[in-house]
């Protein structure tokens, strides 16, 4: 099954690789070929989307927290997807940090967590707002986050959440 696999990642990659306009290969280099005259092509530079400031609230889908009225009924049902990796009893860290009384705190601040560089000198204070922005896209708001969650990208599931963690306090 796993050579199945290989065989059809690799057939993709080929199709793909030529849809591209890489299916063209460069001579082949011959012994007598030195390194200088095969120097690889030089890699563009790809830049990494800078993240927004950390008061600017902006979400991706045009939303704002205030478009919605959050559920905190809705939010512990929906917090379930975040279970696995946080708790909202305080002082209990997992794979994430205790989201208890996480309203209102510095983000990156949480004794005895081991965050991320890009966490802990976001510069964010975790509002409502805040909050909102960075459960649609977590990686887009603190690009080098160790959290591999993809987002909510629901805005009333997000709503429900957020209402749902300021039930849980400190």
């Amino acid at each position: 099954m796993k050579k199945l696999q290989l065989g059809l990642m690799a057939s993709a990659s080929a199709l793909l690789l030529a849809a591209c306009g890489g299916g063209e290969s460069e001579p082949a280099a011959t012994e007598e070929t030195t390194t200088e005259e095969v120097a690889p092509a030089e890699e563009a530079a790809v830049e990494e989307p800078s993240a927004p400031a950390a008061d600017d609230v902006a979400t991706l889908d045009g939303t704002t927290l205030a478009d919605f009225t959050g559920e905190a009924a809705a939010g512990e049902k929906t917090f379930m997807q975040c279970a696995s990796c946080h708790v909202v009893e305080p002082g209990v860290n997992r794979v994430g940090p205790s989201l208890a009384g996480i309203v209102g705190r510095a983000a990156g601040s949480i004794d005895g967590y081991n965050y991320t560089e890009a966490n802990a000198n976001s510069g964010i204070t975790w509002t409502p707002e805040k909050m909102f922005q960075y459960l649609e896209d977590p990686r887009r708001v603190i690009p080098g986050t160790k959290m591999a969650f993809a987002g909510l990208k629901d805005g009333q599931d997000r709503a429900n959440v957020i209402a749902y963690l300021q039930t849980t306090g400190s």
